[in-house]
């Protein structure tokens, strides 16, 4: 892809008002290089067939953010300008940005952030640290899927979708698996059409992943509890590393491969060459 084009065209259209254009209706909009610079998805579409499929974007790394989720100042300010028009509420329930993730930068806080979380354990101050390892590993599972992320109508907060279908995704953070398996909520599986279970290394790597059809996990796990344990030994076959069954569902492998442990990336490495 060739991003220069792609940036001067959001640069033009951000040069510009568009106040008597439909594109105020759009629900997918793409960040530039600089911040309060953005694009609508159907005007770079008419500008470039390049940009005619949003699975391209998504292949060369571009992150979905339901407005909701972050709620970027910015994109108000400039959709109110561009527009001439307020930013309602209801409207903003069906937003999402596209925006380019400096991995460089992504890398390198990861690396401070364990180097932190070591010393808080040796201080004794922390005992884990569930909330940032659950938030990284549904990042990494939106990056490498291209999962799209919506504010809930329940309380959970945000459900993710991969295409129309609802992922459920649940995170293990360990550098081995407990003998008990993945404890995961069947009524949260029972409401999901896909499991996604990402393994991540205390060092916030990605050591493992699983994608599930939920009726197959319903089926082998379901007891009579409310919770069910997906045990390394019963799932081992599904996992990336040795099955190639999920890989079309993959929207972004340079995410994969640069999100993996060195180990999990030199085995997956011969399915994307070009990644």
């Amino acid at each position: 892809m060739n991003f220069d084009e792609l940036y001067r065209e959001i640069e033009e259209f951000t040069s510009k008002t568009h106040g008597s254009s439909d594109y105020n209706k759009d629900t997918h909009f793409v960040r530039g290089q600089r911040d309060g610079e953005y694009a609508p998805l159907s005007y770079l579409k008419k500008k470039s067939p390049e940009f005619d499929n949003l699975n391209v974007l998504l292949s060369v790394g571009f992150i979905q953010n339901a407005y909701n989720f972050f709620e970027p100042p910015a994109f108000c300010d400039w959709y109110e300008k561009q527009f001439g028009r307020k930013l309602s509420r209801p409207y903003t329930n069906s937003i999402i940005v596209l925006e380019l993730p400096n991995n460089h930068v992504v890398i390198e806080t990861l690396e401070t952030v364990h180097r932190c979380y070591e010393k808080l354990r040796q201080e004794n101050i922390i005992m884990n640290g569930k909330n940032l390892p659950t938030q990284m590993g549904e990042w990494y599972a939106k990056a490498i899927f291209g999962l799209t992320q919506v504010k809930s109508t329940s309380q959970r907060g945000f459900d993710f979708f991969l295409g129309d279908k609802r992922a459920e995704i649940k995170v293990h953070w360990a550098d081995q698996s407990s003998p008990k398996g993945v404890k995961i909520r069947k009524s949260l599986v029972e409401l999901s059409d896909y499991c996604v279970i990402v393994y991540l290394t205390k060092n916030f790597l990605i050591r493992e992943l699983c994608l599930l059809d939920s009726d197959f996990v319903l089926r082998k796990f379901s007891g009579k509890g409310h919770t069910m344990f997906l045990k390394d030994q019963d799932v081992a076959q599904y996992f990336f590393s040795h099955s190639h069954k999920q890989k079309e569902k993959v929207a972004n492998p340079t995410a994969l491969l640069k999100y993996s442990t060195p180990t999990l990336a030199m085995k997956l490495a011969e399915w994307y060459p070009s990644a």
